[in-house]
C-alpha cells in the first residue's frame, strides 16, 4: 500500500511531536468499527516497526463514539504488559485518530480458527494462563475490558497470546459496580444481561465477566465452536436461558482441562473462577510456572506460519481500491485541503477590510452632512454591517463548521512512549547518582573524598544520549517478556502477501493508465473479487458490538 513512498520526506527532530508524517505506512493488516490497521515502520534512525490504527473522526462523530476512543488511549497510556498489546503514540489530524502499538505477526485467534486451526489442550493452556496474566494486571489497575474474545487476542511471531481493543473498557473505582450493556453477546456473561432485566435485581457487575469470556473463548478454541448458541440477535431474555444450560464438555477433554473451563463458565460471579490466585489452584494450572510464563520463557505448541501474514488479504485490497480516503494519499488531500481553507480565510479577511473601509467612508459622511443626511448615513451603516461576512453558502458554510469541529478533539490525549521511557531512564540515573554519591558522603574521611569525587566524575563523563547505532542494538536484544519483532521477517511477509499478486493481476498500471475504461472495469471486478473472498474468511454470523456508556459512580 505505502511501501512504494518517498523516503525522502526529513526525519522527525528531537523534540518534535510525533505526527502521520514520522511513519512509512507499508501493509493493512486489520479492520475496525472506524477504520483499519496497518504496518508502519518510523521514520527514523532506528526504524521500528508497529501497528497503527486509525479511526475515522466523522464516523466516531455520527456514531457517537468519540468517548468511547479517547477513553482507550486514556486507559493504554496508563498500561504496559508482557501480555498486552502495548501503546507506544497517540495523535491526531483533520481526519483521523492514530495509535500506535506493538507490531504482532501471529495473526488473531479469530482467524486461526477460521483456517480450521486444531488447537492442543497445550496451547489452549498457555493461551489461558497468558490471558489470565493480563486480566490479573487488569484487574489490579481497576480495569475491566468486557470484550475478550477470539478476535482481540493476538498472537506474536513465536505463538504468545497478547490482549488487545479496550474500545469498551472501563475504569471501576473501589466498590463500583458497571451497569451498562456492552460487549459482544456470545461472550457476554449472565450479570451483564441481568442488569438489563430488573426482575433480577442485579445493581451492576465487576471484573468477573472478563474470565466468564475467557471460560467461553477457553472453550471456543479447543472445540472449534461456542459452548452456548446465543447470537447477535438473541434476546436477552433468551440469551440467559441459553447460558443456564451449559451442555457437557466433549469426552476427549482431560479432566484437568475440563476443570478449569467449568470454573471460569460458573452462572454465579461468587462461583467463578474470577482471580490468578483461583486459577492457580485448578488443573494443569498447578503445575504452571507462571514466571516463566509472563517471562515468555515456555514454549508455544502452536507457531504461527512465518511465510505470510496472518491475516485476511482483503483489508489490502479494501485499502487499495475500495476505500475512499486511502492513508497513502493523504499527504496531498490534507494539503488540498488546508490550502482551501487558507483560501476561503484569506477572502473572508480581505472582504472584512472591504467593510471596514466602507463604514470608515460612511463616519467620515457623518461628520461633514446635515443631521438629516447624518441619520440617513448611520441608517446605512447598519445596513452595511449586516452584509454576511465571507461569501459562502449554506451547505459550504456547514461543512466548514463540520471541520473546525472535528479538526481537534481536546479529550483524546496526545501519548509517546518513547519520551516516556527516556523520562523514567532519566530518573533513574538521577536515582542512581544519588545514592552513590550518598554512599560515598558516608564513608570515612578521606576515603569520602576521593568515592564522592569518582562519583561526580562518574557522572559529568557518562553520555546521556547513545548514538541510534547503541540504541538500536539494545532495542533488538531479546528482553524477558518484550516482543522482538524482525524487520526483515515484516518485509518477508509482506513481499510474499496474495494480495499483492490479486492486486497486480486486477490492477495492472499500465492497462489503466492507457484505458480510463477499462481500468474503471478492472477495478470494480477486483473489488467485487475482494468482497467474494471476504465473504468465504469472515464469520457467516456478525458479531455485534455495544458501545459502552461512561460508567457513572456507586452503581455505574
Amino acid at each position: 500500500m505505502g511501501a512504494n513512498q518517498s523516503s525522502s520526506r526529513s526525519l522527525p527532530t528531537p523534540g518534535e511531536e510525533v505526527n502521520f508524517d514520522h511513519f512509512q505506512i507499508l501493509r493493512a493488516i486489520g479492520k475496525g468499527s472506524f477504520g483499519k490497521v496497518c504496518i508502519v515502520q518510523k521514520r527514523d534512525a532506528r526504524g521500528n516497526m508497529y501497528a497503527m490504527k486509525y479511526v475515522r473522526k466523522g464516523e466516531c462523530a455520527e456514531r457517537g463514539a468519540l468517548k468511547n476512543v479517547a477513553r482507550e488511549v486514556e486507559i493504554l497510556s496508563r498500561l504496559e504488559h508482557p501480555c498486552l498489546v502495548n501503546l507506544w503514540f497517540s495523535f491526531q489530524d483533520e481526519e483521523d485518530l492514530f495509535m500506535v502499538s506493538d507490531l504482532l505477526l501471529g495473526g488473531d485467534l479469530r482467524y486461526h480458527l477460521q483456517q480450521d486451526v486444531q488447537f492442543s489442550e497445550e496451547s489452549v493452556t498457555l493461551f489461558i494462563a497468558e490471558v489470565a496474566l493480563a486480566l490479573d494486571y487488569l484487574q489490579k489497575n481497576r480495569i475491566v475490558h468486557r470484550d475478550i474474545k477470539p478476535d482481540n487476542i493476538l498472537l506474536d511471531e513465536e505463538g504468545h497470546a497478547h490482549v488487545t481493543d479496550f474500545n469498551i473498557a472501563s475504569t471501576l473505582e473501589k466498590d463500583q459496580l458497571a451497569t451498562s450493556l456492552s460487549g459482544t453477546k456470545p461472550y457476554m456473561a449472565p450479570e451483564i444481561y441481568k442488569c438489563s432485566c430488573e426482575e433480577f435485581g442485579v445493581l451492576g457487575y465487576g471484573f468477573a465477566v472478563d474470565w466468564w469470556s475467557l471460560g467461553v473463548l477457553a472453550w471456543e478454541t479447543l472445540a472449534g465452536s461456542r459452548p452456548f448458541a446465543v447470537h447477535a440477535s438473541t434476546s436477552y431474555r433468551e440469551a440467559l436461558q441459553l447460558l443456564a444450560n451449559r451442555p457437557e464438555p466433549p469426552s476427549r477433554w482431560s479432566q484437568g482441562i475440563r476443570d478449569v473451563i467449568e470454573r471460569l463458565l460458573a452462572i454465579e460471579p461468587l462461583e467463578r473462577c474470577s482471580t490468578l490466585k483461583e486459577l492457580k489452584q485448578l488443573g494443569p494450572m498447578i503445575n504452571m510456572d507462571f514466571d516463566a510464563v509472563l517471562k515468555k520463557r515456555i514454549k508455544p505448541a502452536f507457531t504461527p506460519p512465518k511465510d505470510h501474514l496472518n491475516c485476511d488479504p482483503t483489508f489490502e485490497l479494501e485499502e487499495m481500491i475500495v476505500e475512499t480516503k486511502p492513508l497513502h494519499k493523504k499527504k496531498k488531500r490534507l494539503a488540498k485541503q488546508r490550502s482551501l481553507i487558507r483560501a476561503e480565510s484569506l477572502a473572508d479577511e480581505h472582504t472584512m477590510q472591504h467593510h471596514a473601509q466602507q463604514q470608515q467612508q460612511l463616519h467620515h459622511q457623518q461628520h461633514n452632512q446635515h443631521q438629516q443626511h447624518n441619520q440617513q448615513s448611520q441608517h446605512q451603516q447598519q445596513q452595511c454591517s449586516q452584509i454576511p461576512i465571507g461569501q459562502l453558502s449554506e451547505q459550504a458554510s456547514i461543512e466548514l463548521q463540520l471541520q473546525q469541529r472535528l479538526a481537534f478533539i481536546p479529550e483524546y490525549r496526545v501519548y509517546n512512549r518513547e519520551r516516556e521511557l527516556e523520562r523514567q531512564e532519566r530518573e533513574r540515573k538521577e536515582r542512581q547518582w544519588e545514592e552513590e554519591l550518598n554512599t560515598a558522603m558516608n564513608r570515612p574521611e578521606p576515603a569520602a573524598a576521593a568515592a564522592a569525587a569518582a562519583a561526580a566524575a562518574h557522572r559529568s563523563f557518562e553520555p546521556e544520549e547513545q548514538s541510534a547505532e547503541q540504541s538500536s542494538e539494545q532495542q533488538q536484544q531479546p528482553t524477558d517478556g518484550r516482543l522482538n519483532v524482525s524487520k526483515a521477517s515484516v518485509r518477508a511477509r509482506i513481499s510474499g502477501s496474495p494480495a499483492r499478486s490479486v492486486v497486480a493481476a486486477n490492477c495492472p498500471t499500465s492497462s489503466a493508465s492507457a484505458n480510463p475504461s477499462t481500468a474503471t472495469t478492472t477495478t470494480a471486478a477486483a473489488a467485487t473479487a475482494a468482497a467474494a473472498s471476504a465473504s468465504t474468511l469472515r464469520p457467516e454470523e456478525k458479531l455485534d458490538f455495544i458501545d459502552a456508556s461512561p460508567e457513572a459512580s456507586a452503581s455505574s
